[in-house]
Formats: C-alpha cells, structure tokens, sequence
C-alpha cells in the first residue's frame, strides 16, 4: 500500500516525537571593576566575570548552573532568552546574541531537552541587586576561569566554554567592547576592556591602528566640548588624556587584506 502524502488535510503532529522542552540558556558576562591601592593614578584592575544560579531544585539540586528557563509556546526562543534576562538581572536592554544549539542525548535527565544558548553582555552596575530567583538558591558573579573549573549542572560547562570563545571572537571583530565602557572613555580604557575578555591580545600600535587604520577610521570619535576644544580626562592618568566614544560606523574587514 503506497503511504498517503501528507497535506493540509490529514496532517497529524502527533505521528511525531517532540521535544520535551526546549529552553534558551543565557552565558551573561560583564567586567568587575576594583580600584587600586596606589598613589598613582592607575586604571582599576578588570576581570571578567560570569554571572551562575545555584539550582534549588531537581535536577543538580545545589550545584552551579547558567540561568535559563523553558520557552513558551508562545515566544520564541530568543523572547524567552530576553524574558529570562530580565527576570535574573533586572535590565532588557543590553547586547544579546544567539550562538549555538544544544542537543546531545542525555544532556538532561528530564528527558530530550533542546537548549538554544545566548550570551549577553551586562554592565557590572546593572548586577549589583541581583537576587535569586524562585527556582534558585542562590546567585552569585564568578570568574569565568573559576566558573570553567567547577562542576557546572547539565552541559553548562561546554556552553560557557563555548560561549566565551565566541564573545572573544566578537571583542576583536566587532565594536561589542562599547558594552563594558562608559559612554566616553580613553584609549587605555578601550585596551584594558579588550584584554580583559582577551588576556593575549597584544598590539602595540593600537592607538595608530584604531584611529588612522583605513578600515577601521570611524570606529570611534574624539569627544569635544562646546566650545570645540578636545574634551580630556585624568582620572585614571597624571596626565589628561584625550576622550573617545564609539560611533554607529561599523566596519567591514576583509580576511584577505
């Protein structure tokens, strides 16, 4: 007997196994910032932090997980992601970008769980209220070398591993670096965020490339008073230095020059 094509018609999901949930998980970064004991004037020391629940509930009671929750049949996996980063951290408006899919089996003792990950980049001020959320025990900022050492719950370890190669990808192609900064910022500033998601990035002649680099010209801007004169500041430095904010520019780099 020759199966009757599917139409319109005679369509049934139920022929079909579904998912038994399917959550977005959130890797939320953002940069502590503690000032130095010196006489000197210096930058503060950075460190990258992420933000973990302790799980209240089964499954992984009491161990370190990313949040996340499950999506609704009326949202879509990006809305939940947004819905649950304004629950954990209290702000909606802040860079948030989807970066992979997760669905290895087993990954979840409740059954075949698809999990869609997002990272967002959080100003540290945003996270000094954070509380725990009903399903949570607690919820605290951890080093990311700290959080990649323990034993994170369900596959959150590979997602933060994951998530933070894709962020550092992103903090040397893109102008995401705008997230950790104050709206105008000096040059060390911008290098000090830049190291601080990538410890090995190195350039010395980055004032030169980032301010006269043909495909990067436009990037940012100096800011200036209205009066027209260079707006300068001193607070991290003896010296005044020149103040920068980025523009809307956003450049188009070529990997063959």
């Amino acid at each position: 007997m020759v199966p009757q094509e599917e139409n319109e018609t005679n369509y049934s999901a139920k022929k079909y196994r579904t998912p038994d949930g399917a959550p977005s998980d959130i890797v939320i970064f953002t940069i502590t910032s503690r000032e130095r004991n010196t006489v000197k004037k210096a930058l503060p020391v950075r460190e990258l932090q992420v933000l973990l629940i302790q799980r209240k509930k089964w499954p992984y009671e009491g161990q370190w997980a990313l949040p996340g929750g499950f999506s609704k049949d009326t949202e879509s996996q990006y809305d939940c992601a947004k819905r649950e980063l304004e629950e954990e951290t209290g702000v909606a408006d802040v860079h948030m970008e989807y970066f992979n899919v997760y669905s290895q089996p087993g990954r979840d003792p409740r059954g075949w769980i698809i999990s869609h990950a997002f990272f967002a980049l959080v100003q540290e001020k945003w996270l000094a209220d954070r509380r725990a959320d009903d399903d949570a025990a607690d919820v605290r900022l951890f080093p990311v070398e700290e959080a990649l050492a323990m034993d994170l719950a369900f596959d959150h370890r590979e997602v933060l591993a994951d998530a933070l190669e894709k962020v550092r990808e992103r903090m040397l192609t893109t102008t995401i670096a705008k997230e950790f900064l104050p709206e105008e910022f000096t040059i060390s500033e911008l290098y000090q965020v830049i190291q601080t998601v990538v410890p090995d990035f190195e350039e010395a002649n980055f004032i030169r490339k980032i301010t006269s680099t043909q495909s990067r010209r436009g990037i940012i801007e100096e800011v200036r008073t209205p009066a027209g004169q260079p707006k300068l500041s001193n607070q991290y430095s003896q010296r005044a230095a020149q103040l920068y904010r980025f523009t809307d520019y956003a450049p188009r780099l070529s990997i063959y020059s």
